[in-house]
């Protein structure tokens, strides 16, 4: 097993260097060439495209967080069948088996949260 010399690294520092450079000429590019126009409308936050109005303690519905929330959790769980996928045949049937109880477990969490409406956003 060869040991990594100094000289082996060059290319590395090269493409570093290189991407520095595109990054710092980009920022000044921008800077320099960029429009200057300034607005009352311009300098608005603007944020997820809803409307700015008050100040920062407007409150939002719970709705929202909370399809926040299930959206987070249905994805990590799903996430866990990633690995499953890939040693499928490994597995066997003893991990098919607890991937439809994962899965039964998945659609029950699902189907509860249906039945409580929490998804119906025409009803507030």
């Amino acid at each position: 097993m060869s040991k990594g010399l100094p000289i082996d690294y060059i290319p590395l520092i090269i493409q570093f260097f290189v991407a520095l450079a595109f990054v710092g000429v980009t920022i000044f590019a921008t800077h320099v060439l960029g429009p200057r126009l300034k607005s009352k409308r311009k300098e608005d936050p603007f944020e997820c495209g809803i409307e700015s109005r008050g100040d920062a303690r407007f409150p939002l519905s719970v709705r929202y967080f909370l399809i926040a929330i299930l959206f987070v959790l249905f994805d990590v769980e799903v996430i866990f069948m990633y690995p499953w996928a890939v040693n499928f045949k490994k597995l066997g049937w003893f991990g098919f088996t607890e991937m439809l109880l994962f899965v039964a477990l998945l659609m029950a969490g699902f189907f509860y949260i249906l039945k409580k409406g929490v998804l119906n956003w025409d009803e507030d």
